[in-house]
């Protein structure tokens, strides 16, 4: 049996952890959030969401034989081929929500995880795509002043104020809020790694 750490922040991704009824506790640490172009955008994603993994286990908060299993994530906005990552502004805020106004743009979430004792690590994604309304300037200016996206990925979240910005979305809704519990039970049946479960809620 391993002990699952979600090696995150997001109080988004632990409650859809904890809904699942994973057993865990959280360990995170800081990282430039910096993709590596020379990669397919995937790659990019993935590669982001093992960096979290590895700043984990390298500023040695965690021992080995102990059976860790250390689970990161990363979500990017994607339109026109273009990322669209948090916004950190308000005024890049109110850019991104004028930009997605009337379109269809994808989300993106990559999983890793990572065994600390054997070192076996295993990266995938899952996609949704979301279609936002057309927004009035009320709506833009509104939604960045609350500050509720200047944290999230394409400077919104489907789960808050936001999601009445949303006409129609297909695939999975906690992709796009930022874990795609389906992919990380896939994925951990794959490979074989047995974490507590209770019932979900």
């Amino acid at each position: 049996m391993h002990q699952l750490v979600l090696a995150s922040q997001s109080p988004r991704r632990r409650e859809l952890l904890e809904r699942a009824g994973f057993e865990f506790f959280v360990a995170s640490v800081q990282i430039s959030e910096i993709p590596n172009e020379n990669l397919n955008l995937e790659s990019q994603i993935q590669h982001l969401a093992q960096d979290k993994a590895k700043a984990l286990i390298e500023c040695g908060k965690l021992s080995k034989g102990k059976g860790f299993l250390v689970l990161s994530s990363d979500t990017v906005v994607v339109l026109d081929g273009r990322v669209l990552g948090k916004p950190g502004s308000k005024a890049v805020n109110e850019a991104y929500l004028r930009k997605l106004s009337g379109r269809r743009h994808a989300v993106i979430t990559a999983v890793c995880l990572w065994d600390l004792d054997s070192g076996r690590i295993a990266l995938d994604h899952d996609t949704a795509h979301v279609t936002f309304r057309t927004l009035s300037e009320e709506d833009i200016r509104g939604y960045a002043e609350s500050g509720e996206g200047l944290d999230k990925a394409g400077g919104y979240g489907i789960q808050g104020a936001a999601g009445r910005f949303v006409e129609t979305f297909e695939g999975a809704n906690d992709t796009i809020v930022g874990l795609p519990v389906a992919l990380v039970e896939r994925m951990l049946e794959e490979n074989g790694w047995n974490v507590g479960r209770r019932e979900p809620s």
